[in-house]
This record gives structure tokens, C-alpha cells and sequence, in this order.
């Protein structure tokens, strides 16, 4: 049988248009698809904008389906679960993402703190410690030991808090020393309560150290030496304290007049505290001189205290402390009068948190309510 070219040179047109029409199709495919993702993104864009995040996440989801390579898409994706606490669901997305082997290196990087980001809003503290430390050596490193150290801060690690506070100190424009003060000193707390005496003194002397300007490692390294019986030694540290952290007199006053009295050091620790009430009055000041004048001159004159300061400042606090020593023209109802002006002053009587106002009795040197360190003003809430 001859084979018949006739068949070749009508099959040739053939395949070529039949091959244009696919390619057609495919290109028309493509459009439709670019068309769609695009539409898709602007749409879930919309819905955020307009804080929708149920349609946000929908429009995203199908945004990725269109065009599963686009990373961009992954992170929003990812990052609208992680706002609306779905956190499994942004773990999923990342982990998709880092299980990609095209993924550019500063995606990647990327995807390794939203991570961690994820698990640390989980709560999942030991996963998130993990995916922080593979960003060692990357452009997020600044990021990843910030939240290191508030990892950290959260599971009372201290030891490693340290660590941390250490190279950012070296690493970053901004002091991490104060901080650092403190991790060492909540490391003295510890070691002192399991009555390591000698490595909390040590820790306590760092601290000091590593931030002069701090009370709180002085006030700590005061009632360590007070003790362990160093009650002479207790007292030259405050001393000492009353000029190196000026800002701090009003916690110091109380337990240096204690101190004194217990060591005899009376008169002087009573002049120190009258010049610094002549500059600056507080109410913490007034008890501690109440409590030494009391020790010297007796309770009556003691009390001329209160009213020599309401002539200074219009003090509740202090006028209801000077009516619960005097005798008034009807005592029967003394009692009755003074539990009213008790109950009015407790809440002039708190410490208030400057970041978030966060109010306490006692003063606190991380607040409960934010965590920020140090918010705390020695003064109370009728002072400031």
C-alpha cells in the first residue's frame, strides 16, 4: 500500500490549528484565573477594611485557591486567623508556607516569626521558644529576642531572661540594664528564700552593678542584710541609697527609720530625712519622720508633723492621720468620724500603674495589669 502524502499535507493545517485553538483556551484560562485572584484579594481587602473578618477570611481563602503560590496571600491569610484567635488554623498556613521548598529566603524568614507569633498566642511557650531561636542570625532576630525575653518574662525564667536582656544591652540602641537589674534580682529572691545567702548578695551586688541609678537591688541587698543580722550594714546600704536613686526616697524612708531605730542611728537619719522633706514633701516621708520623732521627742510633737504638712499640701491622708491623735470636742464620736476618713483615704493611699493605671496597695516594680517594668511612681495617687 503507497502511502499517500496528500493525507500529510491536510493533517499539517490541522495540528497547527488545532494547537493554536488549545493554546487559545490556555491563555484565555490563564487571564480568567489572574482575573479572578486579583478580584478575589481586592474583595477580601474590602471586607477587612471594613473589619469583616469572616468575609476577610473567605475572600482569602479563595484568593489562595485560584493561586496557591502566592505567599503574599498566605501571610494576610495567616495573619487574619491569628487576630481572630483561630490559631491552629494560622499554625497550619505557616507551616504550609515553610514547608514550601521555592520559597524565597526573607519569605521564609518571614513565615518563621508569624510562627512563632502564632504559638506564642496559643500559649504554646515551648514551641514558641523553639521558632524564636531558628531566627538567630536573621532580620528578625531584634524581634524574635524581644519576644524571647517576654517568653521568658511570662514562665518566670529568669536565669535565661538574663541571657537575653545581655545581648540586646549590646545589640540595641536602648539600655536593657534597669531590666536586667531586675531578672537578677528576682534570681537573689529566690536564692535567698532557699536561704542561698551568699550567691543572692552576689546576684544582688551585680545588679547594683549592672544599673547604679536603680532602688530596687539596694532596697533587696537592705532587707538581705537586715536578714541574715546586718542590721548596721542594712542601714548604710539605704543610707547610701538616699542619694544614688533620689527618685526613690519615699520607699526608702520607711525601712531606713526602722533600721535606725534598731541601730541607734536616730538623730542622724532624723536630720537626713527632715532635709529632704524641706525639698521635696511626700507622705512616705512624713510617716518615716513621724515614726523617729516619735522614738525622740514623743508621740504629741511627733504629730505636729501632719499639721506642719497640711499647711504645705491640702492632704487628706494626712489630716485624717493628725484627727486620730487628737481629742475632739465630741470624742464619742471620734471613733465613728475616723473610720469614715480611713474608709476615704484607702484609695488615696494606692500605687497607680503610669502605663495602664493599674492601681495597687503595694507597689509593685513589674505592674500585674500591663507587665511593663518600672511604671510604678514611688508617690502615691493624693500625690501625683
Amino acid at each position: 500500500m503507497e502511502f499517500d502524502l496528500s493525507w500529510i499535507l491536510l493533517g499539517l493545517p490541522l495540528a497547527f490549528m488545532l494547537g493554536w485553538m488549545a493554546s487559545r483556551l490556555d491563555l484565555r484560562q490563564i487571564r480568567l484565573e489572574n482575573r479572578d485572584a486579583p478580584k478575589a484579594y481586592f474583595k477580601g481587602l474590602n471586607y477587612l477594611l471594613n473589619e469583616q473578618q469572616d468575609q476577610a477570611i473567605d475572600a482569602f481563602i479563595e484568593a489562595v485557591q485560584n493561586d496557591p503560590d502566592t505567599s503574599e496571600l498566605h501571610f494576610a491569610l495567616g495573619n487574619l486567623f491569628r487576630r481572630r484567635g483561630e490559631y491552629q488554623r494560622a499554625v497550619r498556613v505557616h507551616e504550609h508556607l515553610l514547608s514550601r521548598g521555592d520559597l524565597a529566603q526573607s519569605d521564609r524568614h518571614r513565615a518563621q516569626h508569624a510562627l512563632a507569633l502564632d504559638f506564642l498566642k496559643a500559649g504554646l511557650l515551648d514551641r514558641a521558644e523553639a521558632a524564636l531561636l531558628k531566627l538567630e542570625g536573621t532580620p528578625f532576630e531584634a524581634q524574635a529576642r524581644l519576644a524571647l525575653l517576654a517568653n521568658y518574662e511570662r514562665s518566670r525564667d529568669w536565669a535565661l531572661a538574663a541571657q537575653v536582656a545581655e545581648k540586646l544591652d549590646l545589640a540595641e540602641p536602648g539600655s536593657f540594664s534597669p531590666r536586667l537589674a531586675h531578672y537578677l534580682c528576682e534570681q537573689a529572691a529566690t536564692l535567698a528564700a532557699q536561704d542561698q545567702y551568699g550567691q543572692a548578695l552576689e546576684m544582688l551586688q551585680k545588679a547594683i552593678q549592672k544599673a547604679p541609678e536603680a532602688a530596687r537591688a539596694r532596697l533587696d541587698l537592705a532587707r538581705l542584710q537586715e536578714k541574715m543580722g546586718l542590721i548596721a550594714v542594712a542601714w548604710e546600704t539605704l543610707t547610701e541609697a538616699l542619694s544614688s536613686t533620689p527618685s526613690a526616697v519615699p520607699l526608702i524612708a520607711q525601712p531606713l527609720a526602722h533600721l535606725a531605730l534598731r541601730c541607734g542611728h536616730t538623730p542622724k537619719t532624723l536630720q537626713q530625712l527632715q532635709d529632704l522633706y524641706a525639698v521635696k514633701p511626700c507622705l512616705d516621708l512624713l510617716d518615716a519622720l513621724v515614726t523617729l520623732s516619735a522614738a525622740s521627742d514623743g508621740p504629741t510633737s511627733a504629730r505636729d508633723w501632719y499639721a506642719r504638712h497640711l499647711e504645705q499640701e491640702p492632704s487628706l491622708v494626712a489630716a485624717s492621720k493628725w484627727i486620730a491623735g487628737e481629742k475632739l470636742e465630741h470624742e464619742q464620736f471620734h471613733p465613728q468620724v475616723q473610720r469614715a476618713l480611713d474608709h476615704a483615704t484607702q484609695p488615696l493611699l494606692r500605687y497607680r500603674c503610669a502605663a495602664c493605671g493599674f492601681e495597687a496597695m503595694q507597689h509593685f516594680w513589674q505592674c500585674p495589669g500591663c507587665q511593663t517594668w518600672d511604671s510604678y511612681p514611688a508617690l502615691r495617687v493624693e500625690e501625683l
